[in-house]
């Protein structure tokens, strides 16, 4: 007796088709189970058994059962082959007769014959649609995360015994109904930039960086409110598109972050890791490389605080990421690639005790304490960091001022009305933000009047900058002129996007 059953493995934030082999024959009852399987792969065996037995099935135990998961060369992980092997069996020896042919199966048995959800069903049933299939059956525990996919029959199923009588036509199931995408609606309870005192200019820089995705390093003094400022960021944030909102999900599917109450990431991400976390932690790995931190703030926002307390070597893990958009994991196994196109906001004091450079306090770290404290952050790592702010310290008027200022929903119109002039200009490329430009499309959308032009060339030889940060500039540039609407870029947003380059030379001098 034999049977094929299909169903779906997974590589990385990529799913392919696999084919679930059954050969039964006669000879000493025993389960194999070949195709590269783990652990958990491997423990199938007992599971379906106990399964099929108590859903009311048998499972011949005077013969000899051979799975093979093919193809046989890729490592399977996992326990979402329970459900297809289990069909297997039950198609093989005859005991389910309907149409499957054109089927996929995914998921993990209890002991019970029920049915669990498992990690990484988005990207699943999205390749089950790319390679044509017409059903897919899911856990139950799944239904809301799949709900997003049409062109494609996605069925829910919470038992074995439900299954079966699906495909013998004893109960059919119905599948689910698609459900449309929504922005995700910032609840009330956040905190609104409308609260923050003083700090014009700060706040400025943040939305020049929001709008165009912009990576920021924010330095200052103790209670300047650098962390309060950065929490407020997702406030400010544009609206996720569907293509990104699918994207960020498969990351937060695959890594088992989804919630049944909040199935699809329809927001921009936000993640801020203690300064305690390590390289894999923040880059991924794992024998089969799992997502770190940096891929599951893909789309969104990652802040650091207290920069210089991260581990040097962890530091150091962003470098190629930030710049790229995406991280290659390599292991014995495989080399896997993430994305992680980030908008980094990092934030710091300027020394160990935080007041070196203040208008009022002095510093009392000893001599070469802040050089040494401030070199723990590589230039080349800085030189990544589109816009370089200081906090100052709020003044007492500022404080004591009773009128709220700008809000954030204020502020976030802007910055979306400036991020879908960039979606505009970038419809027919894969770029969706003035900070991932390509040096080709820098040159071809920067375009400078004769007076910026000049400005930035006397700047560039004044402040010896690198060809890095007059790249930054640029785009910096181009953001601020979008936030103004102008098509080309102006004298004033060449000036404000030079002073966002300036801070290092205050600080780290060069």
């Amino acid at each position: 007796m034999f049977s094929i059953i299909k169903s779906l493995g997974l590589l990385g934030l990529d799913s392919y088709m696999i084919d679930v082999e059954l050969n039964i024959s006669s000879g000493k009852h025993t389960v194999e189970i070949v195709g590269l399987p783990d652990t958990a792969v491997s423990e199938a065996r007992d599971r379906i058994i106990a399964a099929l037995h108590n859903s009311g099935f048998e499972m011949h135990l005077t013969s000899r059962y051979t799975f093979n998961l093919a193809p046989a060369d890729i490592k399977k992980e996992g326990s979402i082959y329970d459900l297809p092997m289990a069909i297997a069996v039950l198609s093989a020896t005859k005991q389910i007769m309907g149409d499957y042919k054109n089927a996929a199966f995914i998921g993990e048995l209890s002991l019970s014959g029920e049915i669990k959800g498992v990690k990484g069903i988005l990207p699943m049933v999205m390749a089950a649609k790319a390679n044509a299939l017409r059903d897919i059956y899911i856990p139950a525990d799944n239904a809301s995360e799949a709900a997003v996919i049409d062109g494609i029959n996605i069925y829910p199923v919470s038992t074995v015994k439900e299954l079966a009588e699906h495909i013998n036509d004893i109960k059919k199931l119905s599948p689910l109904e698609l459900v449309p995408f929504k922005h995700y609606e910032l609840p009330d309870f956040l905190p609104d930039f409308k609260d923050v005192k003083g700090q014009y200019e700060v706040k400025r820089a943040l939305e020049v960086a929001a709008a165009g995705g912009h990576n920021v390093m924010m330095i200052g003094p103790p209670g300047s409110g650098k962390s309060m400022l950065a929490k407020r960021i997702p406030t400010i944030l544009p609206d996720i598109t569907v293509d990104e909102a699918l994207e960020t999900t498969k990351i937060y599917s695959l890594s088992g972050n989804l919630s049944k109450d909040k199935p699809i990431v329809n927001y921009r991400p936000f993640r801020a890791p203690h300064h305690s976390v390590s390289p894999a932690g923040l880059s991924g790995g794992g024998t089969i490389p799992k997502p770190g931190e940096l891929s599951l703030a893909h789309n969104g926002v990652l802040f650091l605080d207290e920069l210089p307390e991260f581990n040097r070597s962890t530091m150091e893990v962003l470098r190629q990421p930030i710049e790229n958009g995406k991280i290659t994991i390599s292991r014995a196994a495989c080399a896997l690639t993430y994305p992680c196109s980030v908008m980094l906001i990092c934030a710091m004091n300027p020394c160990p005790c935080g007041y070196y450079g203040h208008p009022t306090r002095k510093c009392s770290c000893p001599n070469g304490a802040p050089g040494r404290y401030l070199s723990k952050v590589s230039g080349p790592l800085l030189d990544r960091l589109d816009i370089h702010i200081e906090v100052p310290p709020v003044e007492y008027n500022q404080l004591s001022d009773t009128e709220c200022g700008e809000s954030s929903a204020e502020i976030r119109q802007r910055v979306n009305a400036a991020r879908k002039i960039q979606q505009e200009r970038f419809r027919d490329t894969n770029i969706t933000c003035n900070a991932k430009m390509t040096s080709s499309l820098t040159r071809k959308y920067c375009v400078l009047s004769e007076s910026a032009a000049k400005t930035l060339e006397i700047s560039f030889e004044k402040l010896g900058l690198s060809a890095r940060a007059y790249d930054k500039i640029l785009k910096v540039a181009r953001t601020i002129a979008d936030l103004d609407e102008s098509e080309k870029i102006e004298n004033k947003h060449i000036l404000e996007a030079i002073q966002y380059r300036s801070l290092d030379r205050k600080f780290w001098k060069a």
